[in-house]
Order: structure tokens, then C-alpha cells, then sequence
């Protein structure tokens, strides 16, 4: 799943698809920027300082103000006690989160918050949440027209950030089914594949978590359509995101989430065993 975009939906705000964020999350980054300058002026304090007292250097923090990087919610919870804001600065989080994504993203990224099980067939890259640092800023470093790097990191930071689904507690039951080729793709080099395939071993040995290849060789595969994911929710209600070519959507339809929870089971049930699939990464491995 390249997992860039999504379109209205149900669990966040009706936003627009397109290709980067949308203004009102530009606009939100640029107001908490602009509060946190005003803050730190009223406080007499340079730039310098209160980097130093943040654990960044005044460029960074120069970033955070000109609304050019989103600060993570550690360092909005730190600059709040520093600037002595009073909560000012802590109630930005939850909308800085939001616009941290793609607005097109931000109704998946939600869910992923909310789902007790995840269902994801890929055919075009690893999954977003199985993703190393270095893949991730390759895969984003490929697009065109390309991203600018503060932009580049900024999606690096969320994408990393949303893999704390894979220790939250209780535990979400997590499925991957991804294609061959997707493993053998060497975006960013053979070292960057490697370590990428040395993180899926590891996480294809959590217990909550199940790995399957569906190797090239298969001659019957149900996922000719593309890629897609199904998330369940709490309540038993199941929503089906799947994308291509910069369009997306995220389908809240209970009877085709129904229908894309069963043709990922015939996926699942023509592709190997999580053994295999784990045995045959190993294999890939190998021969790099």
C-alpha cells in the first residue's frame, strides 16, 4: 500500500485528495508556529537558549516557528513548561497530529488508532507499517514531482510514529500479505533492502503479528485487483481503504467491508504460510 492518500470518511474531518497537505493543515502548523514565537519572545528567550533547553538547535527551532516541521508531542509538552504557557502550547497536539499527514491520509490514520485487527495486502511497496526509516525516506525520496526535504522528514517522523500500533496493549491482530516482487524491489539500494527484509523477520515473530508472501510462481492469486486494507474496529465495524495513482478512498459500506474481509481470506489462503513466508524471506536475504 503506497498509503498517501484518502478521501472523506466517517472517522475524521471531510478533507479533499490530492497530493499534498491541504491549507487548513498548513494553516494550523503556521498558527501553533506563530504561538510558539510569540511565546518565547514574551519570555525573553533566543532562539539558541531555548532550543538548548529543548535538546535542539536554533535552525530546528527556527523550523518549528516558520510552521516548516511539526515538533513531536514531547517537545509542544517540554516548550510548554519552558515558555511557563500555561497549556497554551499543549492544546495544538491533537491537530498537529492530524496535520503531521497528507490530509488524504488522515481519516486511515485515525482508524489505524481505533482497529483491534488490520488486514493489508501490498503489491507495489512494504507496508507502511512494517517500514524502515531508511525505506521510507527512499520510497519518498522517489516521488515525483519531488518532495522538498523538510517535507520528506515531516512524512519519515508520521510514518515511524503510526508503528506503535505493533506494542499497543491489548495487542491489535495484524496481517500482512504482500507479493514477491515487493521484496525484491531495491529502492534505495541493496542495503537498504536488506535491512527492510532483516525488520520484517523480526516482526513477522511477534504474536500478533502474521507475515505471508504470495510468490510470483502462484498461478492463482484473488488480489488481481490491487492492493487494499481492512480495518476493524472495537464495535465489529469494518472499513476498506485501498489507493492508486495519487486517488483513494475509504469505503465504510458494512457489506463491502464484509466482502474485503472474505477475498482477503482466499488471498491469505493462496498465499504461503507465515512459516514459509518467513522461510522465504530468509531465503531473499541471502542472496543479497
Amino acid at each position: 500500500m503506497a498509503e498517501e492518500q484518502v478521501g472523506a470518511a466517517e472517522p475524521g474531518p471531510e478533507v479533499d485528495a490530492g497530493q499534498t497537505a491541504d491549507k487548513s493543515g498548513q494553516g494550523v502548523v503556521a498558527a501553533f508556529g506563530q504561538s510558539l514565537k510569540t511565546l518565547r519572545t514574551r519570555a525573553g528567550m533566543e532562539r539558541e537558549e531555548f532550543g538548548r533547553r529543548l535538546g535542539y538547535s536554533a535552525s530546528t527551532i527556527a523550523s518549528f516557528e516558520q510552521g516548516r516541521r511539526i515538533p513531536p508531542p514531547r517537545a509542544i509538552d517540554r516548550s510548554d513548561e519552558v515558555l511557563d504557557a500555561g497549556g497554551l502550547l499543549k492544546v495544538w497536539k491533537d491537530q498537529l497530529e492530524r496535520a503531521q499527514y497528507p490530509a488524504f491520509f488522515q481519516g486511515m490514520a485515525q482508524l489505524e488508532k481505533q482497529a483491534i485487527e488490520l488486514l493489508a495486502y501490498d503489491t507495489l511497496v512494504v507496508n507502511g507499517l512494517l517500514q524502515t526509516e531508511e525505506y521510507t525516506r527512499a520510497l519518498l525520496s522517489n516521488r515525483r514531482p519531488p518532495l522538498d526535504p523538510e517535507t520528506i522528514e515531516q512524512r519519515v517522523t508520521a510514518r515511524l510514529g503510526r508503528q506503535d500500533i505493533l506494542d499497543r496493549r491489548p495487542a491489535p491482530l495484524l496481517s500482512f500479505v504482500m507479493c514477491e516482487s515487493v521484496l525484491r524491489r531495491k529502492f534505495g539500494g541493496r542495503s537498504v533492502l536488506r535491512g527492510q527484509l532483516e525488520q520484517l523477520l523480526l516482526i513477522g515473530q511477534r504474536r500478533n503479528v502474521e507475515l505471508q508472501v504470495m510468490p510470483l510462481e502462484c498461478e492463482e492469486n484473488a488480489g488481481v485487483d490491487g492492493p487494499f486494507t481492512v480495518v476493524t474496529r472495537k464495535e465489529g465495524k469494518r472499513f476498506v481503504y485501498a489507493e492508486v495513482q495519487g486517488t483513494s478512498a475509504l469505503e465504510t459500506d458494512p457489506q463491502q467491508g464484509v466482502l474485503a474481509a472474505a477475498l482477503y481470506g482466499i488471498i491469505r489462503s493462496q498465499a504461503l504460510t507465515p512459516r514459509e513466508s518467513l522461510a522465504f524471506i530468509e531465503k531473499l536475504l541471502g542472496e543479497l
